[in-house]
């Protein structure tokens, strides 16, 4: 008998969704949909997006003291060096502190202003790793960070990415979260490098289910993430089949689970872009199932 396409593995996988704050009213309804849909699934936190320059900073920490106080959830906030001093930093970790949000995803932040190089805001933090440090000054956060299997663009080379996050790690992150990729031996090239480096923490693959391939492509353009000729032959012709688009692409991120699963992985963080179905349908291929909430 041949092995069927994909094998459910036996529930010990740990989820963890990532939404962006929403622009207008529509959006917000979005949004709160997909939450509603994805809250059974008891991920271990949600978090949210935080736009370059700190555009969104008022929606995010709305966002995010809203999950935190009617749901279930933990939520967690994203919270960037760029045009910030470190007193304005932390009046908005002390917000979110007092908001019982207890997880930060700290990052150094893209420049406000896209194609310019990144510059350490005057009397703020230089990047990432000065920012963990200074959360850890202030409250026992839980601190995720990012991670670049494929290197960050604004690193000199894969080596000084590695170092740059270790530093992070040092620095008092409890994690770190990458971002997303579409072969597994890229993450688990990066996993094995990680951990010759001496990075202990936990290392959570970051999946990005596509919803548009043009979409993904000009993303994956811009944060140096390969699309291997397979992915685009996939889905050729599917522009206007949106519904049949969604199936393919959820079998390919559970195929890219399934392998990740197989080489050890058990934490998964989705990219959901505030839509649910997809990835609760992925979800639902890894063995993740609805439980119960202690209200």
């Amino acid at each position: 008998m041949t092995e069927p396409f994909f094998a459910t593995p036996p529930g010990d996988i740990d989820v963890s969704f990532e939404f962006f704050p929403p622009k207008t009213e529509k959006m917000n309804d979005q949004l709160w949909q997909a939450i509603e849909t994805l809250v059974p699934l008891a991920p271990r936190f949600v978090s949210v997006t935080y736009g370059a320059g700190g555009s969104t900073r008022e929606r995010t920490h709305g966002t995010v003291a809203r999950i935190q106080r009617e749901t279930p959830l933990d939520a967690a906030a994203h919270l960037t060096c760029v045009e910030a001093t470190r007193e304005e930093i932390a009046a908005i970790a002390e917000d979110y502190w007092n908001a019982g949000v207890r997880h930060i995803v700290a990052l150094r932040g893209d420049p406000p202003e896209a194609g310019k190089p990144y510059a350490a805001h005057p009397g703020g933090y230089e990047n990432a790793a000065a920012l963990v440090e200074g959360l850890r000054s202030l409250h026992p956060f839980e601190i995720s960070v990012a991670a670049y299997p494929e290197c960050h663009p604004d690193s000199l080379s894969a080596q000084a990415d590695l170092d740059n996050l270790k530093r992070k790690i040092d620095a008092g992150a409890t994690r770190a979260i990458t971002q997303f990729f579409f072969e597994p031996d890229t993450f688990f090239r990066f996993r094995d490098a990680a951990a010759a480096a001496g990075i202990e923490a936990e290392i959570v693959p970051g999946v990005m289910p596509v919803m548009s391939f043009a979409a993904v492509a000009r993303m994956s353009a811009m944060c140096g993430t390969s699309v291997p000729a397979w992915m685009e032959t996939m889905f050729e012709g599917l522009d206007d089949k949106p519904d049949a688009r969604q199936l393919v692409s959820a079998a390919l991120a559970a195929r890219l689970c399934h392998k990740l699963y197989v080489g050890g992985v058990r934490q998964f963080h989705f990219y959901t872009l505030n839509r649910a179905e997809l990835t609760y349908a992925i979800c639902h291929l890894l063995g993740v199932r609805p439980k119960e909430f202690d209200q």
